[in-house]
């Protein structure tokens, strides 16, 4: 049966998206890699552009784990030990040695009784938020929280829900106590480092606000953490922003290893019970296929480099790194938005020049993410430059020297 009148439909929102500024139009595609080599680190060649080389600054592999010999050859190896795929779900016999290896080893890193992988860091987010909402729960958010967090909670349909402004830890703590007489549970969910700016939640003064209402809910404030971004790339260890903040252990933490850990999947810690729960509630992880074996073994080899002394020194090098490519743009005029995690946003505040500077980048060889209106409001438009620790502090003023070259 031709689908004809609703290809016409789909159509005509795919022009909306295009004419709205909103589409995100064709994907550039890698072709080649090439390993760092003197005073550069990786470079990469995109179809359609030759032998031409570019530098990625727009890429979450904060620590450069993805390129490095070791962890390829720990996939390597276990694709060989295992085959290239699970062949099935978890519970039916798609668990292998390294699945269950790599939790014990996730939840002794961050301090938990347990830990379980999913397909993917936005699977566990829908995953676990889904399967812990009740008809009696108020979820209750920041409002510059990530896509999944937001999907998750339209799809969990609590009790209620509340938004507050980013941030604000007064309208958070308004929040709850709307919430009493009415909720047994409430649930508060905030990225701990939030991707477009890379600014981080105030984790240890938001658990000190849900010790303090706890008592007045049946089955407690829980907070969950999203910190996808921070683990491995933030704090002295890289434990994130539970370190980087001195909080105390929050209750839910979720984390991906297809960030810093260069590789795939996602992860949730916290108590046996939660996580034996999860397994059998969670329809994102019952129904769903796991990451391969091959995969689980280069995330423990990535998790081994990251908690050892080389891991504190590629974390040393990312902070010098991302300190000296802030400074630098601080020089050039650029306005930032200055912190120790390696997204850097330069804030252009106007959408045309936005536009231009990120074709100068490529122009340039440079790839970088720009956000101009109306997928940011405008004022709010700005650059995201993403600093790896495999990046060298030549490839760093080579970037800053095309943006000084940027015509005005």
């Amino acid at each position: 049966m031709p689908i004809d009148r609703m290809t016409v439909a789909l159509a005509a929102h795919v022009a909306q998206l295009d004419e709205n500024g909103t589409a995100k139009g064709a994907e550039s595609v890698v072709v080649a890699t090439h390993p760092p080599v003197g005073g550069s680190g990786p470079r990469f060649n995109l179809a359609g552009e030759g032998e031409r080389a570019f530098i990625r600054m727009n890429s979450n592999s904060y620590l450069g784990m993805s390129l490095r010999p070791d962890i390829i050859a720990a996939e390597e190896d276990a694709v060989g030990r295992f085959g290239a795929g699970p062949g099935a779900v978890r519970f039916i016999s798609g668990t292998c040695s390294p699945h269950v290896e790599l939790e014990a080893k996730l939840a002794a890193f961050h301090r938990r009784e347990a830990g379980m992988i999913f397909s993917a860091a936005y699977a566990t987010i829908m995953g676990t938020i889904t399967s812990l909402v009740t008809r009696e729960t108020v979820v209750i958010s920041d409002e510059l929280n990530h896509n999944c967090i937001i999907n998750a909670v339209r799809l969990s349909r609590p009790l209620d829900k509340g938004i507050y402004s980013h941030l604000d830890l007064a309208a958070l703590e308004e929040q709850i106590e709307g919430a009493k007489g009415r909720a047994k549970r409430v649930l508060v969910i905030t990225d701990g480092i939030f991707s477009m700016r890379g600014d981080h939640a105030p984790v240890d003064e938001i658990m000190d606000i849900a010790v303090r209402h706890d008592d007045a809910f049946e089955e407690n404030v829980v907070v969950i953490v999203d910190d996808s971004h921070g683990v491995g790339a933030f704090g002295a260890t890289g434990r994130g922003t539970e370190e980087y903040t001195g909080s105390t252990p929050v209750d839910i933490l979720v984390g991906t290893l297809g960030k810093a850990f260069g590789i795939n999947g996602g992860y949730v810690v916290g108590n046996e019970m939660l996580v034996r729960f999860l397994r059998e509630s969670a329809p994102f992880y019952i129904y769903s296929n796991p990451i391969t074996a091959s995969e689980a073994s280069a995330a423990l080899k990535a998790l081994e480099i990251l908690d050892s002394d080389e891991g504190r020194a590629l974390l040393d090098k990312l902070r010098a790194l991302t300190a000296r490519f802030e400074t630098g743009l601080v020089d050039l005029g650029f306005e930032v938005i200055s912190g120790e995690h390696p997204v850097v946003p330069l804030m252009v505040r106007d959408t045309d020049r936005t536009r231009a500077l990120v074709k100068h980048l490529y122009d340039n060889g440079v790839l970088a993410t720009g956000l101009a209106f109306p997928v940011v409001p405008r004022g709010g438009e700005e650059i995201r430059f993403q600093v790896n620790a495999d990046h060298t502090e030549g490839d760093i003023d080579s970037v800053l020297r095309v943006l000084a070259e940027a015509p005005g």
